[in-house]
């Protein structure tokens, strides 16, 4: 009889532990967590939805957290489920990616944004940061550091973006010939990991784990608080443009400006393909330096490169602004009768993205598919891709801009994730395209991602060695190319802070519970 009970007390025990395992590895486990904000199982389908219109991924829920504890809880419970549990975890911040990479597959999305702790705090001492969440825009950053008469150094052309979403990239704009990526101005972090840990990470504490997540593509830990390095705002911005006819020259004159770092403060680029009327549409906002050869001029028919300065300034400096800029931009070589200038506040040209976002919404033109293509090209073949893809695989620009100007690669720490070309001047080039829903034609969606194949195919038979900024790949293969002598160590790093691949599957990098070699 003793040995009887025994038995039976041990069947009982082990089908506990089984109801126990079962429970826990059951996704509505996700039900019994205790956290200050809350779960969504049925108002999902948002979290399926991204800027760039082309994925749509539902997930299984959708976490509302109130703090840090909260993205840990979840992802530490996930972690303890094992490999019996398929679920993931994506962090969104406000919607912007272009290929789902925000999105977990019958996983947990957690909205960033509604990530709630300590207040943003701006330190105005002898070297400024301002400490803010990894869920926060980077617009009320902005808003909030100017109330000290301080602003971050390095900006993405659009502001309304998470901290977390841009520092897992890297943060380009036409600042960053001079200060580098937003990852490079990046004092500390703190990172929820793969497990749930949550630990705090500078160049100096938990080091690998800093560089990992800057430019990590989610890969390696949900960033919820970051220290961003500032600089003395100014009051006001000389916005400049003017017009190239020929890519070589235009070229040359974006690598003498990144040189001469004192020149002006924002260096950004852009190329014209057949647009009529485009110095009219200019006279909306800037000022042209002679009206009559303005008007003279016509873009019709042409292939024009814009090259677009900005240099900062205060009201009590204004005085010697005409003479500096004038220096700088005599030493140029653009067409002359191409000059406009405006001046408008630090802000409102910081932000000068958002204006024209309004717009779009309002005609409906917003929320459709944006295939864009973002590559990093080195300077040595610069000229070959111009030749081949602005003089025959375009034929105009009516799609979207196309961005494209220089960067110093002495700018970026080669010790963070990010990936770029190894000569030390390459070129941002951006696609920046909006296809028309339900169109088969040169607007549609279709065209411009056969288009946008002929690029890449390019760049791969002319062996340019391109790198994708913001990538996106298909296959395991793919990406190990991309990362090149680099992956052994990205991979290395993954199994060391999300060993399950819980992280970031929209990324397609991973495929949770595999093993990494």
């Amino acid at each position: 009889m003793l040995f009887i009970r025994s038995f039976m007390i041990l069947i009982l025990c082990y089908m506990t532990i089984r109801i126990n395992l079962c429970f826990s590895s059951n996704p509505y486990s996700l039900r019994t967590l205790s956290v200050d904000g809350h779960f969504s199982f049925d108002e999902v389908h948002h979290a399926a939805e991204d800027f760039g219109n082309m994925f749509q991924l539902l997930p299984l829920a959708v976490l509302y957290p109130k703090s840090v504890s909260d993205i840990a809880t979840t992802i530490r419970h996930i972690w303890k489920m094992g490999p019996n549990s398929e679920l993931t975890v994506a962090a969104r911040g406000h919607s912007h990616s272009l290929q789902g990479q925000a999105q977990a597959h019958q996983g947990v999305v957690i909205n960033m944004e509604s990530l709630q702790g300590p207040e943003m705090h701006v330190y105005t001492g002898n070297y400024p940061y301002v400490d803010a969440s990894g869920g926060e825009l980077w617009i009320d950053i902005l808003r909030e550091c100017l109330k000290y008469g301080l602003a971050p150094k390095s900006w993405t052309d659009y502001l309304h973006l998470t901290v977390g979403g841009t520092l897992s990239n890297a943060g380009v704009s036409g600042q960053a010939f001079r200060h580098g990526p937003q990852i490079s101005n990046v004092h500390h972090m703190e990172v929820v990991t793969g497990k749930g840990e949550v630990l705090n990470c500078s160049e100096k504490q938990n080091s690998d784990l800093f560089h990992s997540v800057l430019g990590g593509l989610g890969q390696f830990g949900i960033i919820t608080r970051a220290r961003i390095s500032l600089e003395p705002a100014p009051d006001m911005v000389r916005w400049i443009r003017v017009l190239y006819s020929d890519f070589t020259t235009f070229a040359a004159d974006q690598e003498h400006l990144i040189g001469a770092e004192t020149m002006f403060d924002y260096i950004e680029g852009f190329v014209i393909i057949n647009r009529t009327g485009l110095l009219n549409n200019w006279r909306s906002s800037f000022n042209p330096q002679d009206p009559v050869q303005a008007s003279q001029f016509h873009s019709d028919g042409r292939t024009l490169y814009c090259l677009e300065l900005a240099k900062y300034f205060n009201r009590d400096t204004a005085d010697a602004l005409n003479e500096e800029v004038g220096n700088s931009l005599s030493q140029l070589r653009y067409i002359t009768s191409t000059l406009f200038q405006t001046e408008v506040p630090y802000i409102e040209f910081l932000d000068r993205v958002h204006v024209s976002e309004v717009k779009l919404r309002a005609k409906g033109l917003w929320e459709v598919p944006h295939p864009w293509l973002n590559l990093l090209i080195p300077k040595s073949k610069i000229n070959d891709f111009a030749d081949e893809v602005f003089g025959n695989i375009l034929t105009d620009t009516s799609n979207g801009p196309i961005l494209i100007y220089p960067v110093n690669k002495s700018k970026w720490d080669n010790r963070t994730s990010a990936v770029i070309p190894e000569e030390d001047i390459f070129y941002l080039v951006a696609f920046l395209t909006s296809a028309v829903p339900s169109s088969t034609g040169t607007d549609g969606l279709e065209h411009i991602l056969t288009q946008n194949k002929r690029i890449l195919e390019f760049c791969e038979i002319a062996r340019l060695g391109m790198k994708q900024y913001l990538p996106h790949y298909s296959t395991h293969e793919e990406w190990k190319a991309h990362f090149g002598p680099r992956w052994e160590v990205f991979s290395q790093r993954k199994s060391t802070y999300d060993p399950m691949a819980i992280l970031a599957p929209g990324q397609r990098i991973f495929q949770k519970a595999i093993s990494f070699s």
